[in-house]
């Protein structure tokens, strides 16, 4: 399984972006995608999760502003990014595995085991 990650940039606060994660050699008949970010010196933390049945889930702080979605015909799974705040700065992973969610820190997240490179965001206040 490969995992490529595009879409990342700078833009003011409001501002929008969409991430992509460009999926290849997924076989499990159920999936489970996640989209994370990382900020150096903290955790990773998840931002936004969606399976193979379309359950979707994301954490509170991005609730309303960000919007997962798979788009079968390219075989992404894309993070649609808007009112974008400073705090949002990060670089984001798509991470993937065979479709176990998990409960924690208020959203569900995929049991993973392929990570892609990453794509930096940077909103600047």
């Amino acid at each position: 399984v490969q995992l490529v990650e595009s879409g990342g940039g700078s833009v003011p606060s409001g501002g929008s972006l969409r991430l992509s994660c460009a999926i290849s050699g997924l076989t499990y008949s159920s999936w489970c995608v996640t989209w994370i970010r990382q900020v150096p010196r903290k955790e990773r933390e998840g931002v936004a999760a969606i399976d193979s049945d379309g359950v979707i889930s994301y954490r509170d702080s991005v609730t309303g502003r960000f919007t997962i979605s798979r788009d079968k015909v390219n075989n992404t799974v894309d993070l649609q990014m808007s009112a974008l705040k400073s705090e949002d700065t990060a670089r984001y992973y798509c991470v993937a595995g065979s479709g176990v969610m998990y409960y924690k820190d208020g959203m569900y997240h995929c049991d993973w085991n392929v990570m892609g490179q990453g794509t930096q965001v940077y909103v600047s206040s």
